[in-house]
């Protein structure tokens, strides 16, 4: 067995001890914790309806397909694949949705080619910035964000600009 195997059951005994030493009630804390967090599950579980319903209406419509082929000049520029054009769209919305659409481009072109591996390096490098920020909006009280979603799209942008091209490289 490797040491990664009892990496968690020793962090759970050092938690117990450490919570020991401090004189706190381990098991009241963990059912504080369990308690807060179904709060928390309720209250962000509108935001992430929202966001799965979004998502999945943008890759059955066909939308993400037309829009793709849409952009596929600027990607072209960019020197991005027009094969990955869906991934990209599809990756800010959802991880799982562009997983998918990765073990698709892996089944077209095989896992050894150029975009699958450029496939792999933007789904590594990118994230699921509305999924993220519904999450994360709908627990705080910041309403203006006005410019964290278009910084964000940009910075994904110029991650996937720079995967390609690395992909490209090597």
């Amino acid at each position: 067995m490797q040491f990664s195997s009892y990496l968690i059951p020793i962090l759970i005994i050092l938690l117990v001890v450490y919570s020991i030493f401090k004189k706190n009630n381990a098991y009241n804390s963990f059912v504080y914790g369990a308690k807060t967090s179904f709060d928390l599950v309720l209250t962000s579980f509108p935001y992430l309806v929202a966001i799965f319903i979004a998502v999945e209406l943008f890759s059955v419509s066909g939308l993400s397909k037309i829009l793709g082929m849409a952009l596929s000049p600027l990607f072209k520029v960019l020197g991005i694949p027009i094969e990955l054009s869906e991934l990209i769209l599809l990756k800010p919305f959802t991880g799982c949705g562009s997983l998918a659409v990765l073990e698709n481009i892996f089944a077209t072109y095989g896992v050894d080619s150029y975009i699958a591996r450029a496939g792999c390096a933007i789904a590594g490098s990118s994230e699921a910035i509305f999924y993220i920020t519904a999450v994360y909006f709908s627990q705080t009280k910041v309403k203006k964000f006005s410019y964290g979603i278009p910084v964000a799209l940009i910075s994904n942008l110029l991650g996937v600009v720079a995967a390609c091209l690395i992909c490209k490289i090597i």
